[in-house]
């Protein structure tokens, strides 16, 4: 029987990605989509099109009662999830000057608090059954900070103090939990950024002079979720072009 994967925030961009890359290799994969989204079903048939039996729940990863219902409709009618992707994310970008709580509360609800609303209900059963992979999406700018973005870098440096403190915790169960932390990646996300600020500010500051795809960064998120990765733990691989090294 196929391994289910569940993928957050699946549809466009580096979670298509992820979701293309962990079918092709046999994986059952579902994805979330955010409540009140019209273009869920569209995205579906598109996909269906090219061959790919993806299933979709709606799941605001910000609500712990959302995501709770979410992970047991899925594991009710799928089957128990085997490889959590936490990919959802969102920015809402501002100094710090003008940054007020709601914008503050945006980004730690969905890039933060999710991972926790994600992982709770799907950990104990990896536990119970042995194996489990839980990946966490981060980012660069979690790893060396980003000007006007002191939400988004603080949720993304929290992911990974998350995924280390919880490595600890489940290592001996056959679960691992690792995080990624990719550069600027060609994501409709990076290509709405002006492409005088890519030419001028962003490619310059990356060793590789591009960006990222996101099929590579699938190609990770892929490797962590397979058996032969079960000696990786605790880790925070960054797939960033050289931009940073640490």
């Amino acid at each position: 029987m196929a391994r289910v994967a569940l993928v957050t925030g699946g549809m466009g961009g580096l979670g298509e990605a992820v979701c293309i890359k962990l079918a092709a290799l046999g994986y059952q994969v579902v994805t979330t989509y955010s409540p009140g989204n019209t273009k869920s079903e569209a995205w579906l048939a598109e996909m269906e099109k090219l061959g790919y039996n993806f299933r979709a729940y709606s799941c605001d990863v910000a609500d712990y009662d959302s995501a709770a219902a979410c992970v047991a409709k899925v594991s009710a009618e799928i089957g128990p999830i085997d490889v959590l992707v936490n990919n959802a994310g969102i920015t809402r970008d501002m100094t710090f000057k003008k940054m007020d709580k709601l914008n503050w509360d945006a980004v730690i609800g969905t890039n933060l608090d999710s991972v926790f609303n994600m992982t709770k209900p799907v950990c104990d059963g990896m536990v119970d059954r042995g194996w489990g992979r839980i990946i966490n999406i981060s980012s660069v700018n979690g790893q060396k900070g980003a000007f006007g973005q002191t939400n988004y870098s603080a949720a993304k440096a929290g992911m990974h103090g998350f995924t280390k403190a919880l490595a600890l915790e489940v290592a001996r169960k056959g679960v691992t939990v690792n995080t990624i932390s990719p550069g600027y990646i060609g994501t409709k996300m990076v290509m709405a950024i002006p492409q005088e600020v890519l030419d001028s500010k962003i490619i310059p500051q990356i060793p590789m002079a591009r960006l990222g795809k996101p099929e590579e960064v699938a190609g990770l998120v892929a490797y962590l979720s397979s058996d032969e990765a079960a000696f990786l733990t605790g880790a925070n691989i960054a797939i960033n072009g050289g931009q940073h090294m640490s």
